[in-house]
This record gives C-alpha cells, sequence and structure tokens, in this order.
C-alpha cells in the first residue's frame, strides 16, 4: 500500500470516528450538565463523568472499528484478486447484513477468477503443447516487425534456438518477405534448414490490446513431391494400358502381313487380307492419335474468363441440347453467378450426356434442378440409370466405362468447376437407383 492510500485510509478512518462521537455527544453532554449541576457529591460527579467518557468514547471507537474492519477485509482481498492470488476467502461473512453479502460476492468473485484462470492456463498450457508437437513453423511477430513467440518447427526452420530469436525484427531474420505481400501463398526460396518449397498463411490477432501478426510456414516439398510421383504413376499407368490396347493388335497384324508378303506364292485373296490388315492398323492408329490429343486438351486447358450470366437460361439452354430424352427441369430461383460460360456449358453438357447415357440403359428419366446454398448455386442432375459400380476412379484421366469413351470428361468438369472455385462430386443416389451428381459454384 503506498503512502496517498495510507493517508486516504487514515481520514476515512478518522471520520468515522469522529462522527461516532459526534453520534454520542448529545447524549453524553446531556448526562454530564445534568451531573455536575445537581445535588451531587465530587466523587460521584467525577466517578460517572469518567464512566460516561469511557463508554462515549470505547462505543466511537468500536463503531469506527465495526465499520473500518470489514472494509480492510475486503480491500485485502481485492488487492489480493489483483495480484493474482484467489484462494484467499473471507470469514465470518454473515448473510443478514450488507457488509457480509459485499464479502460473499467478493468470495464467490474470487472463486469465479480462480476457475477461469485455471482454465486459461490449460488452454494456454494445451496451445504451447500443440504448437510445440506441431509439424509447421509458427511465428508471431508485434507491430514493430520484432518476433514474440516461436515454435519448436520455427526453431527448426531457422536453425537457431528460441532464446537466440525472440526479441529479433523480421529483417534480422530474413522473414519480412513473409509479412508483406499475399496473406496465403506459396514461396520458392531457402531458409537455414535448407531450400525448398514452402505454404505461408498470414492472419492478424491482438494480445493485450495490441496488434499481431501470425506466420504459419508449412513445408510443402514432400508431400508435393508424393503428390508428384503418385500422378506421374497414374499417368504412365493408363498412358502405358492405353498404348498396349493398341500397339498389340498393330504389333500382331503387322506381323502377319509381314510373314503373307514373305511367302513363296501369295495366296488369292492376300489383297484382301491386306486391306483388312491395314485398316485396323488404320482404326488403332486413330484412336491413339485420339488418345493424345485428349491427353493434350487436359494438359492445355486454359484459364476461366470470368463474366456475369443468369443461371436458369444458362440450363435451360444446355437442356435444349440434349435430344435423345427428354430432361426435366426443376424450377429454382433466379441467381447470376460469374464464370466462363463457354467452359461451364461444356461441364453441363458432359454431365447431362453421362446421365443420359445411363438413363437410357433402364429407360428412366433425368431430372436437372439447382438451389441457392449459402454463398454458392448448386446445380444437380440425377438420372435413373445403374448407378456407379465402382467410384473410386471417376476422376481417374483416361478411365472409363463406356465403349468409345475418352475418359478425360468428368477431369475437365472437375478442373473447370474448381478452376471458378467450386466443386464437383458424382455418387449414387441414397433414394433409388442412379446416381446424382452436383456442381457448385460461388455467385
Amino acid at each position: 500500500m503506498n503512502a496517498r492510500s495510507r493517508r486516504t485510509r487514515f481520514y476515512y478512518e478518522r471520520r468515522i470516528f469522529l462522527l461516532a462521537v459526534l453520534a454520542g455527544l448529545p447524549g453524553s453532554a446531556v448526562a454530564l450538565i445534568m451531573l455536575w449541576t445537581g445535588d451531587h457529591d465530587p466523587k460521584t460527579q467525577w466517578t460517572l463523568t469518567v464512566l460516561i467518557a469511557g463508554f462515549w468514547l470505547g462505543f466511537a471507537g468500536a463503531v469506527r472499528e465495526r465499520v473500518v474492519f470489514p472494509l480492510r477485509t475486503i480491500s485485502n482481498l481485492l488487492a489480493a484478486l489483483q495480484e493474482g492470488d484467489f484462494s484467499v476467502r473471507a470469514r465470518g461473512a454473515q448473510i443478514d447484513d450488507a457488509l457480509g453479502e459485499v464479502m460473499q460476492q467478493v468470495n464467490a468473485m474470487g472463486g469465479t477468477l480462480r476457475e477461469q484462470r485455471l482454465g486459461a492456463l490449460e488452454a494456454t498450457t494445451l496451445l504451447r503443447k500443440v504448437m510445440e508437437e506441431i509439424d509447421v513453423a509458427i511465428f508471431a511477430f508485434d507491430s514493430d516487425h520484432r518476433l514474440r513467440l516461436v515454435n519448436r518447427a520455427g526453431e527448426k526452420l531457422l536453425a537457431k534456438p528460441s532464446e537466440r530469436l525472440v526479441g529479433r525484427s523480421a529483417e534480422e531474420l530474413d522473414l519480412d518477405e513473409c509479412l508483406e505481400g499475399e496473406p496465403a501463398r506459396i514461396l520458392q526460396t531457402t531458409f537455414p534448414s535448407g531450400p525448398g518449397r514452402w505454404g505461408l498463411r498470414r492472419s492478424m490477432f491482438r494480445e493485450h490490446g495490441l496488434p499481431m501478426q501470425l506466420v504459419v510456414i508449412g513445408d510443402l516439398t514432400r508431400p508435393l513431391r508424393e503428390e508428384e510421383l503418385q500422378a506421374w504413376q497414374r499417368l504412365v499407368r493408363v498412358l502405358g494400358h492405353e498404348l498396349n490396347n493398341s500397339l498389340t493388335p498393330i504389333k500382331s497384324i503387322a506381323g502377319s502381313l509381314e510373314n503373307l508378303v514373305s511367302r513363296d506364292s501369295l495366296p488369292p485373296d492376300w489383297q484382301e487380307d491386306m486391306r483388312r490388315g491395314l485398316a485396323v492398323i488404320s482404326a488403332r492408329s486413330e484412336s491413339l492419335s485420339r488418345f493424345i490429343g485428349a491427353y493434350a486438351r487436359l494438359a492445355k486447358l486454359p484459364r476461366p474468363t470470368l463474366a456475369p450470366f443468369d443461371v436458369a437460361p444458362w440450363i435451360h439452354r444446355v437442356v435444349g441440347m440434349e435430344t435423345r430424352l427428354h430432361v426435366a427441369v426443376e424450377p429454382g430461383p433466379n441467381l447470376v453467378i460469374h464464370g466462363d460460360a463457354d467452359q461451364l456449358e461444356q461441364v453441363l453438357i458432359n454431365l447431362l450426356r453421362n446421365a443420359t447415357d445411363a438413363a437410357l440403359e433402364t429407360r428412366g428419366g433425368v431430372r436437372v434442378g439447382w438451389r441457392k446454398n449459402a454463398s454458392y448455386v448448386e446445380i444437380k442432375v440425377e438420372d435413373d440409370g445403374p448407378g456407379l459400380s465402382n467410384t473410386s476412379n471417376l476422376f481417374v484421366p483416361f478411365f472409363t466405362t463406356k465403349p468409345g469413351g475418352s475418359g478425360i470428361g468428368l477431369v475437365l468438369s472437375r478442373q473447370i468447376a474448381e478452376a471458378h472455385g467450386g466443386a464437383l462430386t458424382l455418387e449414387n443416389r441414397r433414394a433409388g437407383s442412379g446416381c446424382e451428381a452436383k456442381l457448385r459454384l460461388p455467385l
């Protein structure tokens, strides 16, 4: 307690004492006047005077103590709470008086603060544990771009312990690039731990009312290499399968034709055999050429040119192109989206074509509808076909279950949807037979 607080308390206690003295002054003064003006001997007068004055001052002091002591107790409790000691409690608080109720409320507040502090400590401990165990580097910078927090992965990234990192500026740590530019991007740079590709995310938060920047850096080199390897393996597997399907009959027929022309005497129908063999070789060569063209088309998909257009006319226009089967259009809200109308039209054409092919097998129907879902529009294409027997390879390039299919329609459609910030899903219907395709695009 400082000197000013002690002076304030002294003046308050003196005022309480003076008020108690003044409260007893009229009665004591009247009693003393009657005592000294009456017919009493001096011994009696002085004895009663001492008793009256003693009781008067004693009760005044008791009143002062009765008022001041609970206030001191409350002050000590509040000081303990301010210092963070939530274990101190007031004893002897009576619920039937005002000061007792105040003490009980202070005790309850201390218990609440203690529980909140324990919860905050546990949450902080859990947060620090997660930060230490997580496999991404986390940095927190203050408004002066000085590092205030770093986890174990961050120490490993900068190849220094936290004691040598905290308090240094982002420029000294070569992290000033991370505090500028897009808040979410991929970096191709070299840190003290080594070169690589890094995923960067930056966000803002406040600590004690002051703005802080949180920087999260994750190593993308290994995941990207694994994904790249898996993609190459899938591509080589599909390419090898398609090439073998075309080259095997070409090789076989070419060998047969070579044996035919190498004979000493040619059979009468050798020209017909040559024409049939060359026709098969030509057909397989054209199929292989179409396959290579489809692959080139898949690899060179242009970026979408965004422009606003209405959803309802777009869907009705695409549905009108399907002449093999009547497609039922379920009405939806009037919505406008920003997208590449040509690319999205191709997506819907692919989905309707697949749905119609499936519905024709079972003589079922096809339905198209759309609805608003939060900030997205969801276009749904349903068919009453036989459904999907294998959904794991639907979006694998060049995988197809239809005779003569290229196997790139769904892959292209999903790429177009994702390029627009949306998504494409394909699954069997839960109610009834058939398949359900959902195209989700941002409004």
